[in-house]
């Protein structure tokens, strides 16, 4: 049932651009390598990595390849789709019964949606299924969370050892300072401040062009998900309290705007035929 439609890659053109946007504002009158600094690099993300390995256990970072793969992957759940495959399920359920929809749940590829089907199949009580299935949605978000936890923690820690960055850069010059003669006073300050201030531009590029838009793409995918798995637990309720698939679509279609929507006149059965002919 999940449908894959290739790369989404707007969150590295995002990066890309932000960046050359601030090299071209760097550039104009500077040189990019008065911003370039090893120890500013060691400081900040490093100690945002350290100070973010120990907020979490090391269970959580596994799972940070999926999350790139997820943040990657174009929108996977469509409420249109689940929609019409709901109506289907009804379809088949007031033609020929509950139990007809046993052979089709046991091929149906979207987990959750299987075992909803099932449940009806097994003439589970609509409200213990209700409760079983919000469980499930409850338990997913709280994984979901989890995840998108570790970059919004981890922007919070890169401006901070920005600031770490900054404070020992001047304290380091001011210590300098008193080493060095009245005429070089102005100079070692100048340098000085310029290489103390680049750890907290460090820390505010790490947080803002990258751990918070990531932080932020798995919310939006989340969110995707979670209405689509709605969609399910509605249709699937309906479905076993015997409600007219009519009337059924209708409930469902407020998951959806009126552009996704599909037409009034147009059978689902005729819509997934000509999305399979489409993908021919």
């Amino acid at each position: 049932m999940k449908r894959r439609f290739g790369m989404d890659l707007t969150i590295i053109i995002g990066l890309v651009v932000g960046l050359g946007l601030i090299a071209y504002g760097i550039s104009d009158g500077g040189k990019l390598s008065n911003f370039i600094s090893y120890s500013s690099m060691a400081i900040t993300f490093g100690g945002t990595i350290a100070a973010t390995f120990m907020s979490f256990p090391m269970s959580t970072f596994k799972y940070i390849p999926k999350h790139m793969k997820i943040i990657l992957a174009k929108k996977e759940y469509q409420p249109q789709v689940y929609i019409d495959k709901v109506i289907e399920y009804a379809i088949e359920a007031k033609r020929k019964g509950l139990l007809a929809l046993e052979g089709k749940a046991n091929v149906e590829k979207d987990e959750f949606m299987k075992r909803s089907v099932l449940l009806i199949v097994d003439a589970i009580e609509p409200t213990e299924a209700r409760t079983i299935l919000e469980s499930e949605l409850d338990c997913l978000e709280e994984r979901h969370t989890k995840g998108w936890q570790i970059y919004e923690r981890a922007a919070t820690f890169a401006p901070a050892f920005g600031m770490i960055g900054t404070l020992i850069g001047l304290i380091n010059m001011l210590k300098s300072l008193t080493d060095t003669g009245a005429a070089d006073a102005a100079s070692t300050l100048g340098l000085g401040m310029s290489v103390a201030l680049i750890t907290t531009l460090y820390g505010a590029l790490l947080a803002n062009l990258v751990l918070v838009p990531i932080a932020s793409r798995l919310q939006c995918r989340h969110y995707e998900e979670m209405i689509c798995k709605e969609v399910v637990l509605e249709g699937i309720l309906s479905i076993h309290a015997g409600v007219n698939p009519r009337i059924t679509e209708e409930r469902l279609n407020v998951f959806v705007n009126n552009r996704e929507r599909r037409s009034e006149d147009e059978p689902v059965r005729d819509r997934n035929r000509g999305r399979r002919r489409s993908r021919r």
